[in-house]
């Protein structure tokens, strides 16, 4: 049985559509508010469900966990049910999650709550995405429209802290939670109007098995990594990796045999798609990673508060919105592939420059850096996913939405693990070649586990050795980002040659 389907007759989209994607980009800023917000909110939930630091990080984690592990699988629903159905069908589902998050009465219950919106949340963006794919059919207002969609998510991430500590110095923690649902009540009974419904076809088999296995392998391979980057090596992670790269083989192996598989793999035979998802990884790797050093370095190096330093990553979310808002007007004129290539280069400049901040005043230039960096990865970001989502047929534009997330999804965590990993090798290398004398073996092991431990272990020492140990400690923790930086640099100029090649011949339609 076939769906009713609006279909775009010309290449030009009209008030409808535009009209369209504001509504699209209400649930796209609401995503990455609620995941910023999160951040202020966990010291009061945390003293008032009495949690412990285990259920403090499957608070903070598990929202994570489930979308990365669901995009897949709702992409794939996404053009079998339709993508309007099921945007509505997940916002509605997102907004009670969200109040029984605010009302949780237990650790447990949020848990469960924060989940449940994950996999709502999963819904969301390949939804919203495939919406744009197949309403935008020009590929220069595509790349508007996406760098709109784009500019919500980052726009987001700035007033997100803004909104969640004027919250919570008026409201309960619960409150922080709420502010999705009128948006989602907007969604529900607004997208049936103004939003037309796209989708192929319900007659295609269901693949259980291929969605068991894509769980299998994304879950316990992004946990896995979570728990590496933050406990450095450990059994358990190291095997739930394995897990998911067995999964992973079993996964790919089951889809290339069965006529409606959930990802189409015979996208990945095109020399475009291939770079720009490639690209598109290694973009998170290394951006995901970097973001997580210099969160470290606002807050044990300089000394910022949570919120503080949440402040001072907005003029990044800024030089994110204007690149985002630039690259379309800039992409009409020239080709996709050099603005790309171009964007990877000035990076590089940018990751260069964080490459050099030092331990002491700092900030100027780790702050310069790293704008330079997000308005270099826009070109990447945005035309790139237009990339991903245009390749795949209308009917499968779900699909393609959740590989471009997934992998992006990946990317960050692949980043804080790999980057992770080489800044805390040179930490320890670097701090237990400066510690002060006479501290115990005990001491002296806990101060090479990290800066968070060594300024614990500081605490406890008289003011001159205290002095002493925190800016060995510092110094090690910026050589550490030093060398993160320095590989992140080499990688993007890997990046840029590789773009520069595989997507030379990529024109503007």
């Amino acid at each position: 049985m076939s769906l009713s389907t609006t279909i775009v007759k010309n290449d030009g989209a009209g008030t409808l559509e535009w009209l369209g994607l504001a509504a699209l980009s209400l649930p796209t800023l609401l995503i990455s508010i609620d995941t910023s917000v999160l951040y202020l909110a966990l010291p009061h939930l945390s003293a008032a469900l009495h949690t412990n630091s285990a259920q403090q990080l499957w608070v903070m984690d598990i929202y994570g966990f489930m979308i990365a592990g669901f995009l897949i699988t709702m992409g794939n629903l996404g053009d079998r049910i339709g993508y309007r159905k099921l945007l509505i069908t997940g916002s509605a589902a997102f907004g009670l999650a969200s109040i029984i998050a605010a009302f949780s009465p237990s650790a447990n219950i949020l848990i469960a709550a924060r989940g449940l919106m994950g996999v709502a949340g999963a819904t969301i963006m390949p939804s919203t995405l495939a919406l744009i794919r197949n309403m935008f059919v020009n590929s220069r207002q595509r790349n508007t429209a996406i760098s709109v969609w784009m500019s919500c998510f980052m726009a987001g991430m700035i007033i997100g802290p803004l909104i969640g500590g004027l919250i919570l110095e008026h409201f309960w923690w619960g409150a922080v939670f709420l502010l999705g649902v009128p948006v989602m009540i907007i969604i529900v009974f607004a997208g049936r109007i103004i939003l037309p419904e796209f989708g192929h076809s319900n007659t295609r088999r269901s693949d259980i098995t291929g969605v068991i296995y894509s769980l299998m392998a994304i879950l316990p391979f992004i946990y896995g990594l979570t728990e590496l980057s933050r406990n450095n090596l450990q059994l358990y992670p190291v095997i739930a990796i394995i897990l998911g790269l067995i999964f992973g083989i079993k996964f790919v192996s089951h889809e290339r045999k069965i006529p409606d598989p959930l990802i189409d793999f015979s996208l990945f035979k095109s020399i475009v798609f291939s770079t720009t998802l490639f690209t598109m990884l290694f973009t998170a790797v290394i951006m995901g990673g970097t973001a997580l050093f210099i969160a470290q370095y606002l807050q044990l190096v300089i000394g910022l508060s949570p919120f503080h330093a949440g402040l001072w990553m907005i003029p990044q979310a800024l030089g994110m919105i204007v690149g985002s808002m630039v690259v379309p007007a800039i992409a009409a004129k020239v080709r996709p592939g050099i603005i790309i290539s171009v964007g990877l280069f000035i990076t590089t400049v940018g990751t260069l420059l964080i490459a050099n901040t030092p331990a002491v005043n700092g900030l100027f230039l780790l702050e310069t850096g790293f704008i330079i960096a997000v308005i270099g990865v826009s070109p990447i970001l945005i035309l790139g996913t237009g990339i991903v989502v245009g390749s795949a047929p209308p009917e499968k534009a779900g699909a393609a939405a959740s590989i471009s997330e997934t992998s992006n999804q990946l990317g960050i965590a692949l980043g804080v693990a790999f980057l992770g990993s080489i800044g805390t090798a040179v930490y320890r290398n670097m701090i237990g070649k400066h510690l002060p004398p006479g501290l115990s073996i005990e001491l002296s092991k806990q101060v090479s586990e990290s800066i968070t431990d060594a300024s614990s272990v500081a605490n406890r020492l008289d003011s001159q050795h205290r002095v002493s140990l925190m800016i060995s400690a510092k110094e090690a923790f910026v050589t550490g980002l030093h060398t993160a930086a320095a590989t992140g640099a080499v990688i993007f100029v890997l990046l840029m040659l590789i773009t520069a090649f595989g997507l030379s011949k990529l024109m503007q339609q």
